[in-house]
């Protein structure tokens, strides 16, 4: 018994460390698009290219930390959407920026399907992923809402995106807080002898 504990210590310190790390960045790009980014289009160009890549980066680091790739595969095929979306947004670029938000939009789709999965094969390991499970599913609504939007004629910009990346950054910040509050909860007490 305690055997497993000591084996699910590192897993769970790792995964509380990785979640403050994406609340922290996605709060910083968030903060970044909705300030300074939203009236310098180079910026913002740069930033809705560098989001998805930074997405498979944490992918790619957070499933070498878990057995790799190959045991986790609903990180690998995130960590290649993610990269095909920083391409196709790349490319989108040069169109408009409806076209940005429709990749977006199935961006969003796909990777909180595959965000998802992963919350609910870490659930048996790790407990506490009922955050990730519901940002996961609105990952996936708020893409729906993005390929409507970029069909529309309202004016679109990196501002769009950015509440998008505010509630995963608010998803992670909740799901670290919850493993943290649960190890203190769970932690065992010294008897006294």
């Amino acid at each position: 018994m305690s055997a497993q504990i000591d084996r699910s210590q590192p897993s769970s310190g790792w995964l509380k460390s990785y979640y403050y790390l994406r609340f922290a960045v996605s709060a910083a790009w968030v903060l970044a698009a909705v300030t300074v980014a939203k009236t310098v289009p180079p910026l913002a160009a740069i930033m809705l290219v560098a989001y998805p890549v930074w997405d498979a980066l944490a992918n790619y680091v957070d499933a070498q930390r878990s057995g790799g790739l190959g045991r986790n595969r609903s990180q690998l095929l995130n960590f290649a959407v993610s990269i095909i979306t920083a391409i196709a947004v790349a490319v989108a670029l040069g169109r408009s920026m409806n076209t940005v938000l429709s990749v977006y939009g199935v961006w969003a789709v796909v990777s909180g399907a595959f965000q998802l999965l992963t919350a609910v094969r870490r659930w048996k390991t790790n407990g506490a992923q009922w955050a990730m499970i519901l940002s996961g599913a609105q990952s996936a609504l708020a893409g729906l809402f993005f390929v409507k939007m970029a069909g529309g004629t309202e004016a679109i910009g990196i501002a769009n995106v950015a509440p998008y990346a505010a509630f995963g950054a608010f998803y992670f910040l909740v799901s670290g807080v919850w493993l943290s509050v649960s190890d203190i909860l769970h932690k065992p007490r010294q008897v006294a002898r």
